[in-house]
This record gives structure tokens, sequence and C-alpha cells, in this order.
């Protein structure tokens, strides 16, 4: 069996004087890691975000735990909150809404193809896929994003820590600088609604 690392222990620590200390600490950090995102890239995400709905292609949404959350969230307020019978429908699909298809792939190609084999199933050239990885070296992540490239489809990765290979690998990155998996995650939520509202404010 694989051993890996706590990534509890990766977190930068906050103020355990008393438990108000310690909100007020990730409260500012969480403010200062949502501040530091590239607003072009911010920009160009969302440009591509619409592009996609115009072509009537899809947004394909990958992540493990925490991110797999909020994959599935995404896909509720994009399809949701962004819906207009005028200009319709974005279509969202998360590649792990399904149990049964997820744990299929990942018991007959391995965890690491889980998202991969996903893709190379349903999707198409011209569809975007969006992943979400606080490290950005999830190797499902990697996988996926390497098979997105293949087959002609966008890419966007929600990271932060470093940034990892995911950075690398995606058509764009918006990344938090941060060092907390919870205030990497609670970024990614937020980057997600505003988004969503974002996209449904200049609709109405």
């Amino acid at each position: 069996m694989t051993t890996h690392e706590d990534p509890r222990r990766l977190n930068c620590k906050f103020n355990l004087e008393s438990i108000e200390a310690h909100v007020k600490g990730y409260a500012d950090a969480l403010s200062s890691a949502l501040l530091s995102i590239d607003w072009n890239q911010l920009e160009l995400a969302i440009s591509e975000i619409e592009s996609v709905r115009v072509r009537r292609a899809r947004v394909w949404v990958a992540g493990n735990g925490g991110s797999a959350a909020i994959a599935d969230h995404l896909l509720c307020d994009w399809v949701k909150g962004t819906f207009s019978a005028a200009q319709g429908p974005l279509h969202v699909h998360s590649l792990v809404s399904s149990t049964a298809l997820f744990t299929a792939c990942a018991n007959d190609f391995g965890y690491e193809a889980s998202f991969e084999r996903q893709l190379e199933m349903q999707a198409q050239p011209g569809d975007l896929l969006l992943c979400i990885s606080s490290s950005g070296n999830s190797a499902n992540i990697l996988a996926a994003l390497r098979k997105a490239r293949a087959m002609g489809l966008k890419t966007i990765a929600l990271t932060g820590f470093t940034g990892g290979e995911s950075a690398r690998l995606a058509d764009i990155n918006l990344h938090l600088a941060a060092s907390n998996y919870g205030v990497v995650e609670d970024g990614h939520q937020i980057l997600m609604h505003n988004i969503a509202q974002y996209i449904w404010g200049r609709r109405v």
C-alpha cells in the first residue's frame, strides 16, 4: 500500500491563542488569496465559458475530495444559476457525479484514469474541461488535462499552493496564492459563485 503524506501537515497555520484570532487570520488569508488572482486569466476564463455556451458545447468539471464537492456544486450553480431562456443554457457535466461510472473507470483502468476515460467516451473537440485541484498535482487531474489537450478541448485549472503541474498544462490557470487547503477550497468556491453571478448579471 502506498503511503501518502497527510495533507493537513502542508497547511500554513493560523493563530491558536483563541478561535477569534484563528478565524481572523483565516479570513485575512482568504481575502489575500482571492486578490492574488490574475485578473486577465479570470477574464479569459469567463470569455471561454461564454463561448462554450454560444457554440452549444459542454463544460466538463473534475476534482477530488473537497474539490469534487465543489465540482458538483459548480454543476448546480452554473446550470441553474446562469440559465437564460433567451440566450440558451450552459451545459455543464461533473465527472464525479456518477459514482457508478467513476468507480467503474477507476476499477477497470486505475484511479489515475478515472477522469480521462470518461472524457474519452463522452467529450468532443471544442468542449471545455475545468479541473479543480488545490495542489495542482493530482494524478487523475493531470491525466485528464493531457487527454483534453489531445482531444482538442480547451482547459481551465483552479489551483492553489504553487499551482503544480496543472498550472503548466492548462490553457488558463486561475491560481490562488495560499498554502492552506481550506483557504484554497473556500477561494475556489467563491470564484465559482462569482463567475455564475457575473455571467447571470450580464444577461439580465
